[in-house]
């Protein structure tokens, strides 16, 4: 059970931090940062944004990164961060040599849809399909690119590179992704253009800027669905990013039945108040141009789920066997540890409602799939198998869980 009525401010938003941090390593000035996730991931941008040359120091409250050409690194941890790989292919390809590498589960991650359009871009990028990656400086020109895969961190590595290429670089995504960089390039002074699903850049000089860091809302979806699988509770989260590219969650709980009061601040990255009420929930589909709204929430989507009335089914998603672990597998094999019905597809999954016994869950050391079952086990006696991962991304997550539990 949970203690209904608790306010919780979730840490900041990841994809926000990363970009930040990486953004202002290469702008001219000190970017103040506001609000950054203090994680394992995004301290692996960081370190890499260091070893590059930008000064990086914590004043206060805030994170000052102060740009600077960038200087060849030799080589970068990327940890367990897909978006620190991804993003910094792009960063480097024009502007320094480093080698990539991560750890065992990024090693098996897929680059080869960041490396295939750099390399049309003219970079000098050896090794894939996956980690360990060399990039050595090259003189780029700009490209028309139409994805293939819908992927923020594809288009994100692009856009950078494309700010340092002759020409114009325009990159088609196939349905629309987070739009977390566009937003903060246009802030730091970049030539960007959007419409028609293509964003076009031209070379230019960033500037910095001051960016403060909403809730993530990935990390607060755990706490809307504790509380959408618990009739008559709710939790306030405070804070909140509301970004329309990452609201996909928000809709789903609403169409399953949950009930969502949000409140909007505004600002360059909406920010507002989140209010959930449990109530019954019955099961939905989720597919199609959805699916990149809240691609990170379909593991505790799938916990709602089981709790609902009826069938939900999870289509055109099969890039969730590409994340830190193969989720779809992981999910179905959880939800079926804990007594509820699942069956895989390859491109999702089919969540059968009932009512989950409880059991122990094999988390595959995924930071998400480790956090979803905790959720589930406030409705059902479950133990998982680890919770280190869940520093990578969440690390007040475990005490928070405490403090509403009831």
């Amino acid at each position: 059970m949970i203690r209904g009525g608790t306010r919780i401010r979730v840490p900041g938003d990841k994809s926000v931090s990363h970009r930040a941090v990486l953004f202002g390593s290469i702008a001219k000035g000190t970017t103040r940062v506001r609000g950054l996730l203090d994680a394992e991931d995004v301290g692996r941008t960081v370190g890499a944004a260091r070893s590059l040359g930008a000064a990086v120091q914590n004043v206060g409250r805030e994170l000052w990164v102060t740009g600077a050409p960038w200087l060849d690194a030799g080589e970068i941890d990327c940890g367990n961060s897909g978006t620190t790989a991804r993003l910094l292919l792009g960063a480097l390809a024009p502007r320094a040599g480093a080698t990539l590498h991560g750890d065992d589960s990024l090693s098996r991650r897929p680059m080869m849809r960041v490396i295939r359009p750099l390399r049309q871009m003219g970079a000098d990028i050896e090794g894939g399909p996956t980690l360990p990656v060399a990039v050595r400086t090259a003189e780029l020109h700009g490209i028309d690119y139409a994805a293939e895969v819908a992927s923020a961190q594809v288009k994100s590595a692009v856009l950078l590179a494309g700010l340092c290429a002759h020409g114009v670089t325009r990159y088609t995504e196939p349905v629309p992704t987070r739009d977390h960089t566009e937003r903060m390039l246009r802030g730091m002074g970049a030539n960007l253009r959007v419409g028609g699903g293509t964003i076009a850049v031209e070379a230019g000089a960033l500037s910095a800027a001051d960016i403060t860091v909403p809730g993530d809302i990935s990390s607060a979806a755990f706490w809307m669905v504790a509380a959408a699988i618990h009739p008559g509770a709710s939790l306030v989260l405070e804070g909140v990013g509301l970004n329309p590219t990452r609201t996909g969650v928000i809709h789903v709980l609403r169409r399953m039945g949950a009930r969502i009061d949000v409140e909007d601040h505004g600002g360059i990255e909406p920010i507002g108040t989140v209010t959930v009420t449990g109530d019954g929930l019955r099961g939905t589909e989720i597919a199609g141009a959805e699916v990149p709204t809240l691609i990170d929430e379909l593991p505790v989507l799938a916990v709602a789920a089981a709790f609902a009335e009826g069938q939900t089914v999870v289509r055109d998603a099969a890039e969730l066997r590409v994340k830190e672990s193969d989720r779809v597998a992981a999910v179905v094999d959880g939800l079926r540890a804990v007594g509820a019905e699942a069956d895989p597809r390859p491109d999702g999954l089919v969540v059968h409602g009932g009512s989950p016994r409880g059991g122990h869950v094999d988390t595959r050391g995924d930071h998400r799939i480790a956090m979803c079952f905790s959720i589930l086990g406030l409705r059902a006696p479950v133990t998982v198998s680890e919770t280190d991962s869940i520093r990578t991304s969440y690390p007040e997550f475990l005490a928070t869980l405490e403090r509403v539990r009831a």
